[in-house]
């Protein structure tokens, strides 16, 4: 059975219509307390247990959110399509094919505030190759060539389980596109892209401390029609009320 990636049926309550008023209230005092300094897992379980959230809630919190000036760095050196024309990409692998797989599924994607896509799936050492990869893979590559990029080094996490049966799978998709492709699969993948440029990832941390980035998740996700959950607003902030 292949089951949805990044779905669990709780979601269908979890981001509703009707769920959406409390989680923008939560997301604003969740910014307010980041942007005074509180660190994101006492500021999260605060708002959480304030908000009476789920789980999965509290993750998409985490996730779509930031304070005002991690949101302003990430999105300055958030490189536009033209500028990887002629250049090769770092891909953050498992990271950017698995919220790939996400949105092709049609489990829950989050337009979050720095500009990056992101979804709820928990890798965990993990991974098994579904239905949907070769989409996955075949929709990234379409999309670089499209951006001129020369080429692409996917990195690879070692201990995470079929990375090499993934890497197969992405070297046999990319024979498609005029991408020159190279694999890097090792142990410390998020290291390796700090300082980097033009990585392509949507982990909070490479962001931070990637020179670079450009942001393939939201050009596949324009590209697919697929639509992203917003559970923040433009103008967050303000002092804790109740949920009602």
């Amino acid at each position: 059975m292949n089951a949805k990636r990044g779905y669990v049926p709780e979601d269908d309550r979890n981001f509703s219509e009707q769920a959406m008023p409390v989680l923008r209230k939560a997301a604003g005092n969740l910014c307010y307390l980041l942007d005074e300094g509180y660190s994101v897992k006492t500021a999260s379980v605060f708002v959480g247990n304030h908000y009476l959230l789920s789980e999965r809630q509290r993750l998409a919190l985490v996730r779509s959110t930031a304070a005002r000036e991690q949101v302003r760095l990430r999105r300055e050196k958030c490189c536009r399509p033209q500028e990887i024309n002629g250049k090769t990409v770092l891909v953050d692998g498992f990271n950017t094919v698995i919220t790939l797989e996400v949105m092709l599924c049609g489990s829950p994607v989050f337009d979050c505030m720095d500009g990056a896509v992101r979804d709820l799936a928990a890798l965990r050492g993990t991974y098994r190759i579904i239905e949907e990869t070769k989409r996955a893979a075949a929709l990234l590559f379409s999309c670089l060539a499209e951006c001129g990029a020369a080429g692409a080094a996917i990195y690879l996490d070692r201990p995470v389980s079929n990375s090499g049966r993934l890497r197969q799978l992405l070297a046999e998709v990319g024979e498609n596109y005029p991408l020159q492709l190279a694999f890097h699969v090792q142990n410390d993948v998020d290291r390796a892209l700090y300082e980097q440029a033009y990585v392509i990832s949507s982990d909070s941390v490479i962001l931070d401390r990637c020179r670079s980035w450009f942001n393939a998740g939201r050009l596949c996700l324009e590209r697919t029609g697929a639509r992203a959950l917003r559970i923040w607003e433009k103008e967050g902030g303000g002092r804790l009320s109740d949920g009602s």
